[in-house]
């Protein structure tokens, strides 16, 4: 598994409740169809050729399924969750870099400011040019996060639940796994 694999898996989970939040039908029948592998690379700023290696290794391990009625594929939400929940700051840990401008996560994302608080007074950050928050940088899973979720709130708020676990002390992870595992399993 690679980190980019998190990404699409989260990306098609964002757009499954975007669609069942916009009553869109799933058959995409004018248009570029939003689970295409051109229009997830354009996206997440990914290669096609990379969200294809990434969409098999994710068949392969059981991180996913192939729906057979639409013919795309569609993330396994439990087993997602139980990676991302117990094992994926063993596997992607986060190593904290220079301060620097970016984009908001864990604790002072956005979206999960008052939900979760943080024991120390570092604001965290994926490092991006266009950063309008200075502080500590983290990696993000993978290079392109930061102008992948500009346009995509969903996909913000599961990134940066999986930055609070990565980073978190034991209380604050285990506060972001519940707000991850019930945006994932509802």
């Amino acid at each position: 598994m690679k980190g980019q694999d998190i990404v699409i898996l989260l990306k098609l989970i964002s757009l499954q409740e975007q669609a069942d939040l916009s009553h869109i039908s799933d058959n995409v029948d004018a248009g570029e169809d939003p689970y295409s592998v051109r229009n997830l690379g354009a996206t997440l700023g990914i290669s096609k050729t990379e969200v294809s290696a990434s969409i098999n290794r994710s068949l392969a391990s059981g991180l996913a399924t192939k729906d057979r009625k639409f013919n795309r594929v569609k993330p396994n939400r439990r087993g997602l969750c139980d990676l991302l929940t117990s094992g994926l700051k063993f596997v992607f840990p986060a190593k904290l870099g220079a301060p620097q401008r970016g984009v908001p996560t864990a604790f002072a994302a956005p979206m999960l400011e008052g939900q979760l608080i943080s024991a120390g007074e570092d604001v965290y950050v994926w490092p991006h040019a266009l950063g309008k928050v200075r502080g500590v940088s983290v990696p993000p899973l993978f290079k392109s996060v930061p102008e992948a979720v500009e346009s995509d709130e969903q996909l913000y708020a599961f990134l940066a639940l999986i930055d609070a676990i990565r980073l978190g002390r034991q209380r604050e992870a285990n506060l972001a796994s519940e707000l991850l595992r019930k945006r994932l399993l509802k």
